[in-house]
């Protein structure tokens, strides 16, 4: 098989995978106590990962109308997970996580890396460690994360 078709036969199986991947972690954001839809959840790991943001960043980062990301947050302080502070001028928001929020996305990713500890136990050693090298060439080969990331998680434990 030519280079080109191989690559087009590689690109559907990771398709592929990266659907069920994507089960695997969304079945751990809906345990009984983390029922918040994807969108909002999708919220919070920004507001976390940027510690704090107005609701015109968000909206942004979201890719949606400001008055929708508005929304999104009235409901998220609404159930006690997000903060809305004033901004540097009356006009502008910010919002950050709440205690609850943070503890929130701490029980997410425990269920996660939960959930994907169980599915790599039913691997072999030899398996995991060959998926753990072609994830971090693939996360290298993207350009996304820090330079030296992908290279030096190939060298941890399988």
């Amino acid at each position: 098989m030519d280079e080109p078709s191989r690559l087009v036969e590689l690109a559907a199986a990771i398709d592929d995978f990266a659907g069920t991947f994507n089960q695997v972690w969304e079945r751990a954001h809906q345990t009984p106590t983390t029922q918040v839809p994807a969108t909002q959840m999708r919220v919070l790991f920004i507001v976390e990962r940027r510690g704090s943001v107005n609701v015109s960043g968000l909206a942004a980062e979201l890719e949606a109308s400001v008055p929708s990301a508005s929304r999104l947050c009235d409901r998220l302080q609404a159930g006690g997970l997000l903060v809305r502070d004033p901004g540097p001028n009356r006009r502008e928001i910010t919002v950050r996580l709440s205690r609850d929020g943070q503890s929130l996305l701490d029980e997410v990713r425990r269920a996660r890396r939960e959930e994907l500890e169980r599915v790599l136990a039913a691997m072999s050693p030899g398996s995991r460690t060959a998926l753990l090298t072609g994830l971090a060439h693939f996360h290298a080969a993207t350009g996304l994360g820090r330079a030296n990331e992908a290279s030096d998680s190939v060298s941890r434990p399988a």
